[in-house]
């Protein structure tokens, strides 16, 4: 086998339209692209959603939704996690953090009930749910909001 004899698969190749290479290759003159215009420019492009000056369909739709920039975030923690944690010690946004359930402190901490609590566990939380606060004092916990 020589380089000379080298040759592509049979249909993984496909021959390239040469355009603009007169009138015998069939696609001479203006390559196709019509006479005169935007888009017989060379770099004559139009960006998407533009249309020709109209006001566009993104502009004409009414905007949705808000992003409240002052909304307090939450770690928020479900009953259930809180078997994972020491019955000694307080619950509280550091130990959730040296846990591993979060890695930053946010706005504070947030219990909410889903799930049961196994142990009298003791919480130092920012909010919690009044669900989640019967259940933990059921089980002979402490609650403490801050």
């Amino acid at each position: 086998m020589n380089l000379n004899e080298l040759s592509p698969v049979a249909g993984s190749t496909t021959n390239v339209k040469r355009r603009g290479r007169g009138p015998g290759s069939g696609n001479g003159k203006t390559a196709g692209k019509g006479h005169k215009g935007q888009k017989a420019r060379s770099g004559g492009s139009i960006r998407p959603g533009f249309e020709g000056g109209q006001m566009p369909l993104q502009r004409r739709l009414p905007k949705r939704g808000f992003n409240n920039i002052f909304a307090k975030k939450y770690v928020v923690l479900k009953l259930s996690d809180l078997n994972g944690f020491d019955a000694r010690k307080f619950i509280d946004i550091d130990a959730v953090i040296e846990a591993g359930y979060s890695n930053r402190a946010l706005d504070g901490l947030k219990i909410i009930g889903g799930g049961e609590v196994e142990k009298a566990v003791k919480v130092r939380c920012t909010k919690i749910t009044e669900g989640a606060k019967a259940k933990i004092e059921a089980a002979g916990g402490k609650v403490e909001v801050i």
